[in-house]
Order: structure tokens, then sequence, then C-alpha cells
């Protein structure tokens, strides 16, 4: 059986702006692994193919293991196709069988095993077309299995996998370098320093409510405080670190002053004093000092987040805080409302005030004004820079992609700039 992980083009995917706007939905994290990494983990079935939306195709395909968006990986085969939105707690090991689909409430495919000779009944001209076609003609499943929704539940439910995926990995003990004083608090047996890894003294390890797992290659700078769980990605760097607990903190991070149960998928910068909470931040982004967003109203009522730059989605939770994309850059003293949406490229420099809580893709906010700041060519040429301090390149598939998402996001922006000039 073949498994393939699918991220398709759906109004649905927006839910899960702006930090997939630059990657697939199975690749963004969530505990210590990404969506991906669980399902591949769950399923058993060794590498998968995956199909992503085609303007990210060649990009993802550059950084993948596995065969990308490859339409030789439909046929000759019993196939298990498993939406990038389902769980991996609520997915079954596969097991051999005759058909069967799943769907949400919306008719959306989130799971079917196609048995091989199954497939002539089905169109396999094209991933849309065999998932259109088993949705409508595969027999149902008697329960949809649960699914992610929206872009801010991985963020509240990342101290549950974080502590899930701690168990999973089966790891304790210090196989790195800690240099005394070290305060470890709690249970050791819930601490894992991994080869390479480097504690430095007077730091504290607390793994009273949690554990916590710093990967290889990390640097933990004295009077940093980690408190579990929390996840420390390889060679990111804490710099005299408040790590409240709910932390997962992608590969190469540069991180300072107070963060708490947050996700930040890789290679970004918050140096300094300042506070992040409760949000989800993308690659290549650098919070410039005293960068604070809020994540809990004075009235602590239910936080709301505006996806579309129109109408606001209620989150069900008191604590949510900003949703930051790729490439985003923050001036000193930048100020994000409760549930703020920074959309990717978007460059915010602050006077004191509150940020709007939407800032589109590729906006630049100044003195609270959105325009179309210097346009894309000065972002890509900052973008080239940022990538290069960490050895990593902006290739041409880079820019294909990103002009793809300048005009899927161009009439939020055009919006955001309309409104702005008429507030100003």
């Amino acid at each position: 059986m073949r498994a393939i992980i699918f991220d398709r083009l759906t109004d649905k995917r927006i839910n899960f702006h702006p930090v997939a706007l630059g990657r697939p939905i199975f690749a963004l994290r969530c505990g210590m692994t990404t969506l991906g990494e669980k399902l591949v983990a769950k399923l058993g079935l060794g590498g998968p193919a995956l199909f992503v939306p085609p303007y990210m195709a060649e990009v993802y395909r550059a950084t993948s293991e596995w065969p990308v968006n490859d339409p030789n990986a439909l046929a000759g085969d019993d196939l298990l196709l498993v939406n990038a939105r389902l769980k991996a707690e609520g997915l079954a090991r596969p097991a051999a069988g005759a058909s069967l689909a799943a769907t949400d409430a919306d008719g959306e495919l989130l799971w079917a095993r196609i048995a091989k000779d199954d497939l002539s009944k089905l169109s396999t001209a094209s991933i849309d077309s065999l998932l259109d076609s088993a949705a409508a003609r595969l027999p149902k499943a008697a329960k949809a299995p649960p699914a992610w929704n929206y872009v801010w539940e991985l963020v509240l439910e990342n101290p549950a996998q974080l502590a899930a995926d701690f168990a999973a990995a089966g790891r304790s003990g210090v196989e790195g370098r800690l240099e005394q004083p070290v305060a470890i608090r709690g249970d050791a047996g819930y601490v894992y320093v991994a080869p390479g890894a480097v504690v430095h003294p007077m730091a504290v390890i607390d793994a009273e409510r949690g554990p916590v797992y710093i990967d290889e290659g990390a640097v933990i700078h004295p009077f940093t405080r980690l408190e579990g769980p929390c996840y420390i990605g390889k060679e990111s760097v804490l710099l005299g670190c408040k790590c409240r607990a709910g932390n997962s903190i992608g590969p190469m991070c540069r991180l300072g002053g107070e963060v708490e149960g947050s996700i930040i998928q890789g290679c970004a910068n918050k140096y300094h004093e300042g506070f992040l909470g409760h949000a989800y931040v993308g690659q290549w982004v650098n919070l410039g000092a005293l960068t604070t967003n809020s994540d809990l109203k004075n009235d602590y009522s239910p936080v709301s987040v505006v996806l579309d730059g129109r109408r606001p989605v209620g989150t069900g939770s008191t604590k949510v805080g900003s949703l930051i994309g790729d490439h985003v850059k923050t001036s000193i003293g930048t100020l994000l409302n409760t549930g703020a949406y920074v959309g990717a490229m978007a460059v915010l420099v602050s006077d004191g005030r509150l940020m709007p809580k939407f800032v589109p893709s590729f906006g630049w906010c100044v003195d609270g004004t959105v325009s179309g700041g210097f346009g894309k060519p000065r972002l890509y040429a900052v973008a080239k820079a940022a990538m290069a301090r960490r050895g990593a390149a902006w290739s041409e598939a880079d820019e294909r992609m990103w002009d793809a998402v300048y005009d899927m996001t161009a009439p939020a922006r055009e919006r955001a700039i309309g409104k702005s000039r008429r507030q100003h």
C-alpha cells in the first residue's frame, strides 16, 4: 500500500494562512515534529508521495526526501490518501480491505483507502480528479476522524503534542554538555539534551510540569529559564530567554526576552527583549527589539482573528497571540494586538501605537498606515540577505513562488491599503 499525503488548494486553506502561504500544511510544526512527520510515523508505511499546491511544488521538491506532485504515484498499487489536515492521533494504522473514504461535514475528503482494482473506476488524471471522484463514489466511513481546522489550534494544542512527542521519542538524559552550575527542577527523566547541545552555567531547566527537549547543536546561554513542556530545535540559540511552557522552537532560531506557548517554524530572530505569547511565527522572520504581542484581552473574552482582511473568525479561546508569516520584519517597539494577523513579507515600522489587527502580505505598515511600500524587489533583496545569514540561498524558484503568493494576496492587500487611505 502506498501512502499519499495531500494538501489541496481549497477554501479552507486560508485558515492556515499566513504561515502556510510558503509551505504545505503538513510541513507546519506542532509539538516536536511537523504534522506530516506525525502522519508518517502513525501510518508506518515508509516514505509517502506528497501532493502540494502547484505554485509551491518546485520550492518544496528541493527540500523533500519524498516525491512531490508525481502523477505516477497515483497508479499501480493500493493507495491510502491522507489529507494534511488530518490529526495523526485520529488515524488508524491502515489495513487491507475494501475501498472506503471519510469526509468532513463539508464533503472534503479526509482519507481514503483505495484498492488497486478500484482505481480504474476512479479518475486518476490528476490528484484533484482522484480526490473528487473518491469522495463522490467510494463508500463512506461511519465516522469522520478529527482534523485541524485553523492554524491557532496548533498553538493551543501544542503543550499536549509536546508531551506526546517526547514520550514517543523515548529519549532522556544528557548526551550534550551541561556546564555547571545548571539547575534541573522536577524529574530529570523528563529532560533530554541531545549530542552537540550546550547548556551554559546559570541556566534553569524546569521539567516539573512537562518535558524539555534540547535538540542537537542548540546553545542555551546563562540566565535562560526553560519551562516544560518545550522543544528547542537544532542549532537554535537562547540568550537569557524566559522560555515559558508550551514552546516549540524550530531550527536555527535566535531568541531572547520572553516567549510563551508559541510555535516558531525556524530560522527566525527574536534576540532582544519583548514578549511573544501564544503565537505562530513563520521562517526568516526578524522581530525587532521590544516587539511585543498581546495574547489576552483586557476583558478576558474570546479572541477573534481576521484571516481574509474582512471578517473576524472566533477562536473560542481567550489565549491567542499573533500569526506571523514568513519573511516578516518588525521595527523596534512594535506592538501587536491580540489575535493579530501579519501576512508574509510584511514590514512593520512602529510609532508606538498598536499595529492594525490585519496587515496584508507584502504590505508595509508605517505609523499605522498600510501601503505597498517599495515593492517586491526591495523585499526580495532583504529575503535573500536574511537567508544568506543562515547559509541558505534565495532561488529563482523561491521568487516564482512568492510572485504567486503576491498575486494570490493582492485583493486583501488592496482592500487594506484602501481602508488605510480612507482612515488617514
